[in-house]
This record gives C-alpha cells, structure tokens and sequence, in this order.
C-alpha cells in the first residue's frame, strides 16, 4: 500500500513535535540570562535530541547544529527516533536555541524551533548566509523579489497594501552588512524593526498584523531560512532566498548537499515542499511567543505548532512539574 505525505507524518504526531521544542526550551531556559551562549545551546541540543530519539520514526537531520566534524550533537546527516531503518522516513530541520546570545543576554525572542517532512521535503542549505526577503499573505504573488531594490520592493508592497511607503515597517537584523538597506529604507520613511538576532521569529512576524511587520530583509543564517520557510507554508506568505558563499570551503559545502546553481533565487516551495509541520516553544518573551517561566514546582511553556496541509495553527500552554 502506498503511503501519502500526509499519512507518514500522521505517524508522527503534531503534539509530539510541541513536546520536543517543550523539552529543548525548559533545558536553555534553565541558563537564560547566564551569559554563557555555549551552555544553553548544549542544554538545549541535549534535551532536543533525547526527545527526538524517543519518537517512533526514521529521521533525518536535514538542518541541524553543522556538520559531522563540527556539531557533536544534531549534526547534519545524523539520524534520530527510535525506529531508524523501519519506520516512517522524516526530514528534520531544528534549531534547539535560535538566538542563543538573546537566551544568554534575556533579550526578546529566542526560540526552540523544529520543522518537520516526508523525506526529500526540506532543502539540505548548507551553513552559509542566504539574502532574505519575506512578507506575509495577502499579496499578488511575486510582489517580492531579491532581484528588485528595498525601494522597488517597499514601493510595490505599498501599493498593494493600498498605502504610502513611509507607512510600510519592514524588520532587519541589526548588522554592519545591513547598513545600506537601513540607510535606503530610512529615505522612503518606513518604519525599521531592528532585531538583535532570531531572524525565524523576525520572518513569521510577517504573518502576525499584530507585530505591524509588513516586510523582513536582510540577510541571515539559510538553515533558519528553511526552518521559516516551513511556517510559511503553514500560515502562508512569500519568500524569496538566495544562498551566499563567502569562499571556496563554502561553495564545496554547498556542492556537497547537492546544490548546484549558486545563483539561484529559490522560491518558498523549492525550500519547504509537501506536507510540513513546524513547531516552537518560546526560551525568552517574545513578538511570537512568551518565554519559559518558573513558578515554584511548575514551569510554563506557551508553544505553537502549524501543518501545511490543513491550515491548522495550535497555540499550547503547558505546565511541566519539576523537582
């Protein structure tokens, strides 16, 4: 019998997604604030890939922590569950802290995040930068396009929306690389959300009218593009990424994972395809999600989970005794 897309993620089910970003969020939240970037990434992976073992799946980490010799935990290539070689084939994209200076610093929007496939669903981005442009639903599709200037791409976006560019708020990773897009945004006046880091949340608030983000830009890590992606499909919103190489050593990498057009301007689809499902728990308080907090005996976690097929958006309060 053939098994669909939905089917073999049906196998796994959404909830136990929200119990693995759960897991990672309460370990790095145990180091929020300590200063210590290292430790609560390690708590993190620790606790993430315990939980993913106890799944009953043969995963695949397509997105993970980098590579063999680089990651001793959750590394690219690495499987996870505990039925590798009989049960149902995932593709896994996780970032168990994004933000890990935020978690260490108790700054806004770190984040546990998981994504989730039928095999061959996620793109294996090699760890390099990729140039980002994302909005949220509702537009022509095609409005967005990293071919176009941030006043081409502002100006289109106003239009659609039926404002003035000045009254657009576009959201940028607060980096020397982004100096021109800032100084280029400021003269048409539009609003700028600069982020420290956490460049998924900074995607997904695209989607949220309650954030005012109407626009995300810049350029950020391709893994949490792919992991961005994945929200995407799930609440909808354009996406346009293209991987950037620094060297040789990366382009090898690229080549490595099968990437082949170094130029290419990939679509949402071509980074997320099928069915997805992705999951968060907030580390720290957030645009997307409040953080881990502890109250005696008890912390609480506020998640959201999401799955392409159906539209479905869960937000999940849990309270996780302790001691």
């Amino acid at each position: 019998m053939t098994t669909t897309r939905s089917q073999t993620l049906d196998r796994v089910l959404v909830l136990e997604m929200v119990r693995v970003t759960e897991a990672a969020a309460i370990a790095a939240s145990t180091l929020t604030g300590r200063g210590d970037e290292k430790a609560a990434d390690a708590a993190a992976v620790d606790a993430m890939r315990t939980a993913l073992n106890s799944l009953y799946m043969d995963g695949t980490v397509v997105i993970g922590e980098g590579e063999r010799d680089e990651a001793p935990m959750l590394f690219i290539g690495e499987k996870v569950g505990s039925a590798i070689g009989k049960g149902p084939k995932i593709d896994i994209a996780l970032d168990p802290l994004e933000g890990t200076t935020i978690c260490a610093t108790a700054g806004p929007n770190a984040l546990a995040v998981l994504a989730i496939a039928e095999e061959g669903g996620l793109l294996n981005a090699p760890d390099v930068y990729m140039d980002k442009i994302a909005c949220g639903p509702g537009y022509p599709e095609g409005i967005i396009d990293l071919d176009k200037s941030p006043t081409e791409n502002v100006t289109a976006l106003a239009a659609a929306k039926g404002v003035k560019p000045s009254e657009i708020i576009a959201c940028v990773l607060d980096r020397p690389r982004h100096s021109k897009i800032i100084a280029e945004l400021r003269a048409l006046g539009c609003g700028i959300m600069l982020i420290g880091d956490g460049d998924v949340a900074g995607v997904i608030a695209t989607t949220n009218p309650d954030t005012t983000i109407d626009i995300y830009m810049g350029q950020g890590g391709a893994p949490e593009g792919v992991l961005a992606c994945a929200a995407l499909r799930c609440v909808g919103g354009q996406f346009k990424g293209r991987l950037l190489f620094r060297n040789d050593d990366e382009r090898a990498r690229a080549a490595k994972w099968g990437v082949t057009d170094l130029d290419k301007q990939y679509d949402l689809t071509e980074l997320a395809r099928g069915d997805c499902i992705f999951a968060a728990t907030g580390v720290t308080d957030g645009s997307l999600l409040a953080g881990v907090k502890r109250k005696g005996k008890i912390m609480t976690t506020e998640s959201v989970v999401m799955r392409a097929s159906s539209g479905t958006v869960r937000w999940v309060k849990g309270e996780h005794r302790i001691g």
